[in-house]
């Protein structure tokens, strides 16, 4: 059971990052309806594509690295993604109890997480169609919870020779595998010691333009790995993915070499290293240093 558990939690996180990511993005297909069926291969697995295209599409892929505006970023108290953001004793330890809570990323997000998020971008202003919208999509969220809850767990449950506490410890194995991969991919792109946390005047306003943008707060990882490219869905290549977010995946590793000479050209960053756990330590690292150190101006920001 354990081990059925853990292969699902293996693919749970392939379908998010290899399948859902590009169809929500509106890549996945030229067909408009099909990467919107596609999408709810998310809703599938816990978590709810609507939500998910305003937390990421419209507000990571806005405002990378930016503090308050970039949801990828903006934190519990107890971690600081940041240098621009509020430090406190506890950011002291972060780099070793991070990881543990990004074991419970996905049990958060498919139980109370969607919810709280759309409740908070409705506020901001970005459900459209106001509170009849917001209104729909709350009976839309607890639907989807609801079916997938009864599936994968209620199933089991039902027709398994396994104990219901059996059952349930499964199930928040397989969310911390999923969870702890899944974040992992993300924050190693965007949380690395090399790139930039630009910083939004009181105005609100960013100085620099899009592209340049995406470079200096952006980095590969693992450029050389097939396997890897085939498990994360392309998203070790997250350079050519936030430039060009409307390409399907399986096209970054051609275009990886033209947007590096590019760079180079042009003398402007192309952040990339070799190796997974390189990146990973390097995550480490400025984990580290965000919980740290003494001045903000001690990072890169």
């Amino acid at each position: 059971m354990f081990a059925c558990y853990f292969i699902s939690a293996i693919g749970m996180a392939g379908v998010g990052m290899g399948v859902m990511h590009d169809a929500v993005h509106g890549s996945y297909s030229k067909h408009k309806s099909v990467n919107t069926w596609v999408g709810y291969t998310l809703d599938m697995v816990g978590a709810s594509s609507m939500v998910w295209h305003l937390q990421h599409n419209v507000l990571h892929h806005s405002y990378t690295n930016i503090d308050e505006h970039d949801d990828d970023i903006n934190a519990p108290f107890f971690l600081r993604f940041s240098p621009n953001g509020q430090q406190n004793n506890l950011h002291k330890y972060q780099h070793l109890y991070a990881w543990f809570f990004y074991s419970l990323s996905t049990l958060s997000w498919v139980t109370a997480k969607d919810f709280i998020r759309f409740t908070r971008y409705y506020n901001k202003g970005l459900v459209k169609g106001g509170e009849k919208a917001y209104k729909r999509g709350i009976v839309k969220l607890i639907f989807l919870k609801l079916s997938y809850f009864a599936v994968v767990l209620g199933l089991p449950i039902i027709f398994s020779p396994f104990s219901v506490g059996m059952i349930i410890l499964g199930f928040i194995m397989m969310h911390f595998v999923t969870g702890l991969v899944i974040t992992m991919v993300f924050q190693i792109a965007h949380i690395v010691e090399d790139v930039n946390f630009p910083k939004a005047d009181c105005e609100g306003v960013v100085e620099g333009e899009r592209i340049l943008h995406q470079l200096a707060t952006t980095c590969n990882f693992a450029p050389k790995s097939k396997m890897l490219f085939w498990f994360v869905g392309g998203l070790n290549f997250q350079v050519e993915h936030h430039l060009f977010p409307d390409i399907c995946h399986v096209h970054y590793r051609e275009i990886a070499p033209i947007v590096k000479a590019t760079a180079e050209e042009f003398n402007v960053p192309y952040y990339s290293k070799p190796h997974f756990f390189m990146a990973v330590l390097d995550h480490f690292k400025m984990l580290y240093l965000l919980g740290n150190a003494p001045k903000l101006e001690s990072i890169k920001a």
